[in-house]
């Protein structure tokens, strides 16, 4: 194990890393604040209550950073299949968390892992096909 690397997930878990529930909250909070806030996709939260919606964004990550807390709500499908979420806004979202994750510190490894997390959703959350935007930036022409 090289001396700048955190401990393994079988040491300790990210929920763990980050400080339990505790550590995590801020994050959440300060996360939904910004996309409630977002002039690109913050319409889509007018009706939602926001303190049930950061309780429910705290369970969904606990949940997959390893705590022994249940996620509450509905499945993700059904919850966001009513509205028309497309690639982009599935993205601004990424990205925002992305920003949100960097701002509070977390950990690289932390970091790259609840991305993933998020982004092996997004068929459960865009209503866009296999060829989605997929926040992929296209590859740049190489300068001779």
């Amino acid at each position: 194990m090289h001396a700048d690397r955190p401990p393994s997930s079988a040491e300790t878990t990210p929920f763990e890393r980050l400080g339990g529930r505790l550590g995590i909250e801020p994050i959440i909070s300060d996360f939904v604040d910004r996309v409630v806030g977002d002039i690109m996709i913050g319409f889509f939260f007018k009706k939602v209550p926001i303190d049930r919606l950061k309780q429910l964004e705290l369970e969904y990550a606990c949940e997959h950073l390893g705590a022994h807390l249940m996620y509450t709500g509905r499945p993700l499908k059904s919850a966001h299949g009513p509205h028309r979420i497309m690639g982009g806004q599935f993205n601004r979202r990424l990205r925002i968390l992305e920003q949100t994750l960097r701002d509070h510190a977390v950990p690289e490894d932390i970091l790259e892992h609840w991305l993933a997390h998020n982004e092996a959703q997004r068929s459960l959350v865009t209503l866009d096909g296999p060829f989605a935007c997929n926040g992929a930036l296209p590859e740049q022409p190489k300068e001779r």
